[in-house]
């Protein structure tokens, strides 16, 4: 339950043994591989190259490659269903690494990927087609030949007219311009007529001239050859093609749902590929050599060093200096109960390395205050199953699986909050009881959210202050380790003296503690700081402290806020569905209404918890700004590799 010691590691290695050293660094998972500082005043580093990159590119484009032929056969549902507790599949190491399986995919892939590209390439011939028979469609009753065009003595043209304008008109105003033009309509819809042109070529401007006050627009059709139906039957033709293909690819591509399992092995052999060979490309190399530089975890060194000297290489490992500590990963090692909070410091921020980790001292007071919210025996019981059931049949990894620890150690506290409050989804029971046999029943409370309200808000707050108390001890112990001994007393022990002081003289005891605290109070600025800052130091330090201390402890009347809050709202949903007095109606309403409740608390509480460990508790002690320790590894999306 602390955050693990990290070494400092440089080796020098035979260039020759560098893909093996690499490959034996990834299977043994434990060392961060890291860019070395240059020294620009060495010499010695001018010679150093760095690696050629082109292994990185060809990983990242076979994994791209897989995962684009695995999203082709997700799009014509060709891969095989799993259920959502399904476990991610297992993978021997030596299987994932098996260069034929490897081949075998990479043409699945291509040959994939090609037909998609393909069909691709149909699609859009299709919609040329398309549009070509669009622009023909309405010339269909033409039997005049495309290509026909003027000649000396005639002109032709085929063009369109506004729709609402009459053909009578259209053909008069003509007449009026020139008898040796005649205008005929081929056909008609909602937006245009299609019409042709044929004048005698000595007319031809003043006909032109007319038509273009009506609305007259040319259609080019010259490229075509034949009439207008016969090249719509040919598009016809070609498309019943095109679709008859893509059917058949479409077919083809669904029936390769075999290969998902060789596709995903090959993209997680890729990104493990891309892994080292980025490590790869933070390498110094001589001629004959290589410098590696990265972090290890002391614990780790002893069966590390084992592996390496089968290789004739040099190896050095160092404690990072207190100079150093903000370069220095952080990785967190905590038991069953704490592991689940790594959810919550990484969302906030890890602890900087050489500090405290937050997780084994804020597990309780999270876990505690989570239950006090939610308060309800049926939504604890639906937590603990829910992550249980979910931890043993899918076995996640990562933030999803320490989200389903924390939500088992949550309902276990709902749970717990429930029997002492009497909640079971509200007061379901009592309603249920009343409903089938008329008689009264609740569920034994040591106390309720509507009755001991204020008694609640007493133990809310007081809860809060025991909290921020414990933070306060965490960073007096700290300073005291760093050796800012006036800091931790006259900001931490001062104040302890002052609520000493405040609760003997409440009780009546004695006021001399309080005095002696607002004089430490006084003392503190006056003795650290020098001139006018003596002055404004003692009322700065009053009213930051004061303030401070009060939001952050009223702050934890939300403890009792959310418990008031979701009981009500259940014991409402509840109360509707009874007054119809038919149980059936009163389940499904029931069950709406409490479905509704449990998600909003759900979120709510948690996100209000979040807030008190965040900003009320990591204030007084924690120090964030570290980093994730991220070693060479074999990180898969896929499959679970078996080392």
């Amino acid at each position: 339950m602390a955050i693990v010691k990290m070494k400092r590691l440089r080796m020098v290695a035979m260039a020759r043994d560098r893909e093996a050293l690499l490959r034996q660094l990834q299977h043994i998972g434990c060392v961060e591989v890291i860019q070395p500082e240059a020294d620009p005043d060495d010499p010695t580093w001018t010679a150093l190259t760095r690696p050629e990159a082109g292994g990185l590119a060809a990983a990242h484009e076979e994994k791209t490659q897989a995962e684009r032929a695995l999203e082709v056969l997700k799009r014509y549902k060709a891969l095989p269903k799993t259920g959502f507790l399904s476990p991610k599949p297992s993978v021997r190491e030596g299987d994932l690494f098996d260069e034929d399986g490897a081949r075998a995919a990479r043409d699945v892939a291509k040959q994939i990927n090609d037909l998609d590209r393909r069909l691709a390439a149909i699609h859009a011939e299709e919609n040329k087609l398309d549009t070509q028979r669009a622009a023909l469609l309405p010339w269909k009753d033409l039997d005049m030949p495309l290509e026909t065009g003027s000649t000396a003595q005639v002109t032709i043209q085929l063009g369109t007219l506004p729709a609402a304008l009459s053909m009578n008109q259209a053909e008069g105003e003509l007449q009026a311009a020139c008898e040796l033009a005649q205008l005929t309509e081929v056909s008609s819809d909602r937006d245009a007529r299609y019409c042709t042109l044929v004048c005698h070529t000595s007319g031809t401007e003043e006909a032109l001239e007319v038509l273009k006050t009506l609305g007259w627009s040319r259609s080019s059709l010259r490229d075509w050859t034949g009439t207008a139906a016969e090249n719509l039957a040919r598009l016809d033709r070609e498309t019943e093609t095109l679709k008859a293909e893509a059917a058949s690819i479409e077919e083809r591509l669904s029936s390769m749902g075999q290969s998902a399992h060789e596709l995903r092995r090959l993209a997680d052999l890729a990104g493990v590929d891309a892994s080292r060979e980025e490590c790869r490309g933070r390498l110094m190399d001589t001629g004959q050599t290589f410098l590696l530089e990265g972090w290890v975890p002391e614990e780790n060194w002893p069966a590390l060093k084992q592996e390496l000297d089968k290789y004739p290489c040099a190896c050095e490992v160092i404690d990072p200096t207190p100079e150093e500590y903000e370069k220095v990963p952080v990785r967190l090692k905590n038991n069953a109960l704490t592991r689940p909070l790594n959810m919550v410091t990484e969302m906030y921020s890890l602890p900087a390395y050489g500090t405290l980790d937050p997780n084994p001292l804020m597990a309780p007071f999270f876990i505690l205050f989570y239950g006090i919210m939610m308060a309800d025996m049926g939504y604890g019981l639906l937590m603990m199953l829910a992550g249980a059931i979910v931890l043993k049949k899918k076995k996640p990894g990562g933030t999803f699986g320490h989200l389903c620890g924390l939500l088992v150690l949550c309902g276990v506290t709902t749970f717990i909050m429930g029997a002492l409050t009497g909640g079971f989804f509200g007061d379901f029971l009592t309603q249920v009881v009343k409903l089938t046999t008329g008689g009264d029943f609740a569920l034994p409370a040591l106390f309720t959210p509507l009755e001991d309200t204020m008694m609640i808000l007493v133990g809310a707050m007081c809860l809060g202050f025991v909290q921020i108390i414990t933070g306060m001890a965490v960073s007096f112990v700290s300073k005291l380790k760093n050796g800012q001994v006036l800091d931790a007393v006259f900001e931490e022990v001062t104040w302890w003296v002052v609520f000493a002081g405040l609760g003997m003289m409440i009780l009546g005891i004695t006021p001399i503690v309080l005095a002696v605290g607002l004089v430490m109070v006084v003392a503190g600025p006056v003795i650290q700081n020098q001139g006018f800052g003596k002055v404004t130091g003692i009322f700065g330090s009053l009213y930051n402290h004061v303030t401070g201390y009060f939001g952050d402890i009223l702050s934890y009347s939300r403890l009792m806020a959310l418990m008031l809050a979701g009981s009500v709202i259940a014991q409402v949903f509840n109360t509707l569905g009874a007054i119809p007095g038919n149980i059936v109606i009163f389940l499904i309403i029931s069950f709406a209404g409490n479905a509704l409740n449990f998600a909003l608390n759900l979120l709510g509480c948690y996100v209000h918890d979040l807030r008190l460990q965040c900003l009320e508790y990591f204030g007084k002690f924690y120090q964030d700004g570290g980093r994730p320790f991220r070693p060479l590894d074999l990180n898969t999306k896929y499959y679970e590799v078996v080392k």
